[in-house]
């Protein structure tokens, strides 16, 4: 099972275009990237059509934006991991052999609402019982975990600035990223308190964006592109919906199941990804990701980011798009920029920072506080 294409918008904030308009924008690249184009199905990632548009049926507004009118197909919810999960259903339709080409487009339009509405919008990836509805914000929440983080393995909230610097210098290298600015540690540590001790540039931005794959049969694959990318692993993962009710806060199990599943379908470790794109909604995300995927141990990551890993030239190099925290973070569509730019690092032909030859690439999608985990494993 191959990504035969792929295609992108870039992140910004969209008030002049609506859903048709961005898949529509995605689907075009994704056209000119492939020999021919003929989806049989069309499986939609996306969190807050619903609550934000009350907008549902996206399957047929993603066929009548691009021409497929007729094709069949569903919109798949994980909340800020619908991107990933929707890859896996796609994935599925393919290797199970019902279809032979199948569109995986993720798109979410967050920029049309103030920022409270869109807050309130996001933590419908809580619990809403019992921790939402008690005005918990899903920033706060992270900076549960972050607070804890920074306790148990002593991290000063310097060291952990350096992660978000990274992110905007790889961001300002990416053409889709919708942060392109330096940054420096100074910067984070005087940027405005979101919830103690998350500020605003540990966060990712507020954006639209569309993002879009052709996932095609070997035999299909190879007549449509010249460069296919084989989907070798895929594996997901759930977790404690309430964090009261967790096993450990700081070793999320969506993330660890998800990716062993992914890396026992492949046939491989963590030691063998060359290139790797996680979810950084918050600075303790990344972290937490890393040490999830077994790039490092736990309470490690903030040491070996502040000793150079996980950089360009390093394997794995980490997050050479920006990642959420540069790239942008459109929620539902993340998943699907991930796999999008992994496909294209192990091309070759990524526009923004590149991580040279590279056999293996992993993309890292999760919703909620790690709570819906997808892990994609990709080879050249």
């Amino acid at each position: 099972m191959f990504v035969a294409g792929v295609g992108m918008t870039k992140i910004d904030r969209h008030y002049d275009k609506g859903f048709q308009e961005l898949v529509h924008m995605a689907v075009k690249n994704l056209v000119n990237d492939v020999k021919q184009f003929s989806p049989e199905a069309i499986v939609v990632g996306n969190m807050m059509s619903s609550s934000l548009f009350q907008q549902d049926s996206l399957a047929a507004l993603v066929a009548d934006a691009v021409g497929l009118r007729g094709r069949g197909g569903f919109k798949v919810e994980a909340a800020c991991g619908s991107g990933g999960h929707a890859v896996a259903a796609g994935y599925a339709l393919v290797a199970s052999g019902l279809y032979d080409q199948v569109l995986v487009v993720g798109v979410e339009k967050m920029s049309d609402y103030p920022t409270a509405t869109t807050t309130a919008a996001l933590a419908q990836a809580a619990d809403f019982e019992h921790e939402a509805i008690y005005g918990t914000s899903f920033v706060a929440l992270n900076a549960l975990v972050m607070r804890l983080y920074m306790h148990r393995y002593e991290a000063k909230r310097e060291d952990l600035a350096i992660w978000p610097v990274r992110m905007h210098e790889h961001g300002s290298q990416n053409p889709y990223a919708q942060l392109r600015n330096r940054i420096t540690v100074d910067d984070v540590l005087k940027s405005a308190v979101i919830a103690d001790p998350i500020r605003l540039m540990d966060s990712s931005p507020i954006g639209d964006g569309a993002a879009a794959v052709l996932l095609a049969s070997e035999g299909v694959a190879r007549k449509i592109s010249d460069t296919p990318i084989q989907i070798v692993g895929v594996g997901m993962g759930s977790d404690g919906l309430d964090l009261a009710s967790r096993e450990d806060l700081l070793n999320p199990m969506s993330i660890r199941i998800a990716a062993e599943k992914a890396y026992k379908m492949a046939g491989i470790g963590p030691r063998d990804i060359d290139v790797a794109e996680i979810h950084d909604a918050f600075t303790i995300t990344a972290l937490l990701s890393i040490e999830g995927l077994g790039f490092a141990g736990l309470g490690e990551s903030w040491k070996l980011i502040k000793d150079g890993r996980f950089a360009a030239g390093d394997k794995p190099s980490i997050n050479l798009s920006g990642g959420l925290k540069a790239r942008g973070h459109p929620v539902g569509a993340t998943g699907v920029y991930q796999v999008a730019e992994i496909a294209m690092q192990l091309r070759g032909d990524f526009p923004g920072v590149k991580v040279g030859k590279a056999d293996y690439g992993l993309a890292m999608n999760t919703g909620g506080v790690a709570t819906l985990t997808t892990v994609t494993i990709l080879k050249r």
